[in-house]
């Protein structure tokens, strides 16, 4: 091998020991060094993994003077694009953690700083290689369903919150709704070809964050949602009915549901107790509902059992072999642009309190 690709992580917190995990077991990759504003924190995630003769810094701009071909950027919601684009602008390639910001005004300048710079931004959805995620796709794009007019995404969490950065409006940003929703959202756009959405009507909530009863240990520093829904009209006619929680009286707020003119599909959420989404590439049976000879039919799709992948590594390595070859992102701002789109109008409608219209250009 000629070069390995020289790799630096941004934000050195619990997501980033994922990233580093993945890229431990590449030989193609070399880890030059690590950034985190928390003093020493840099350089004890290195050392934990084993990268001691990597340099750690306290600012991503001086972990950029490296000359890097690539970073995960790893950071705070609320920093992801400032990270971003700093990297771009060094002429860095990005993967960038889930979700793509916060807000479309950001989402816009990491677009236009991919634009410029000529490198590739590649978002964090691992569950678009899980298998049987692939053959829904599958399916719809093959013209069973024939034009599809309605999504319905579901999940959530019975119980689920998490603490510490995840519920800091000044960190996060939004809670259930960027942390999990964002995967919900992707696996339904992807689904159906990403089409541009239009308006959004949408409301959150936190009663659950906020108790005493239900999160004893952190009710008074919870500051985000626990609960967001919405109601997005997208181009060609096309409704996304969208639910999230991190708790709820309620095994799940639905599976998901693709109708289609010609036929429909069912996604059913898997049978977790208490823990049910789309981040984690499982699903329950699929099956698609159409009329034969006149009769309306149910046929159940096998399942792809594919336990045994790693879709984490197959995320990261997919950006490493983009690089490498001068391809394009797997998974690129050109899509994600729309997600984080939704969940712009989410936040400002849920806010305002009525419909809010969709409208950016890059």
């Amino acid at each position: 091998m000629d070069k390995k690709l020289r790799i630096g992580i941004i934000g050195t917190g619990g997501i980033a020991g994922a990233h580093i995990n993945c890229y431990k077991q590449m030989a193609d990759v070399e880890i030059v060094g690590g950034a985190d504003i928390i003093p020493g924190k840099a350089r004890e995630y290195l050392d934990r993994n084993g990268f001691e003769n990597a340099e750690d810094f306290e600012s991503a701009d001086e972990l950029l003077k490296l000359g890097l071909d690539a970073v995960s950027v790893c950071t705070y919601n609320s920093t992801h694009a400032e990270c971003a684009v700093k990297a771009l602008e060094a002429g860095c390639h990005v993967l960038l953690e889930k979700p793509m910001c916060l807000t479309i005004r950001q989402a816009i300048d990491i677009v236009r700083a991919e634009q410029k710079s000529g490198k590739s931004v590649s978002i964090g959805f691992q569950p678009r290689y899980g298998k049987n995620f692939q053959k829904v796709k599958e399916i719809i794009s093959s013209g069973a369903l024939g034009e599809v007019y309605y999504v319905q995404t579901g999940g959530g969490r019975r119980r689920g919150m998490p603490g510490g950065t995840f519920i800091s409006k000044e960190k996060a940003g939004v809670g259930a709704l960027a942390d999990i929703g964002c995967y919900a959202l992707d696996f339904a756009m992807n689904s159906i070809g990403y089409p541009k959405p239009l308006t959004v009507s949408a409301v959150a909530y936190n009663h659950f964050g906020t108790s005493p009863k239900y999160n004893a240990g952190n009710y008074d520093k919870f500051e985000v949602d626990d609960f967001s829904s919405a109601f997005v009209r997208l181009e060609s006619g096309i409704t996304l009915d969208f639910r999230m929680s991190w708790a709820m009286h309620m095994d799940t707020t639905g599976d998901f549901l693709f109708l289609g003119k010609e036929a429909g599909l069912k996604v059913k959420q898997p049978h977790y107790e208490l823990w049910g989404g789309a981040w984690d590439g499982a699903v329950g049976q699929i099956t698609l509902y159409h009329d034969m000879l006149g009769q309306p039919t149910a046929t159940p799709i096998p399942l792809i059992n594919d336990e045994k992948s790693n879709l984490f590594f197959n995320k990261v390595r997919a950006f490493v072999d983009a690089v490498l070859t001068g391809g394009p992102a797997p998974i690129p701002t050109s899509q994600i642009i729309y997600n984080q789109a939704i969940i712009d109008g989410i936040i400002r409608s849920s806010q305002s309190g009525k419909e809010v219209d969709v409208t950016f250009t890059i």
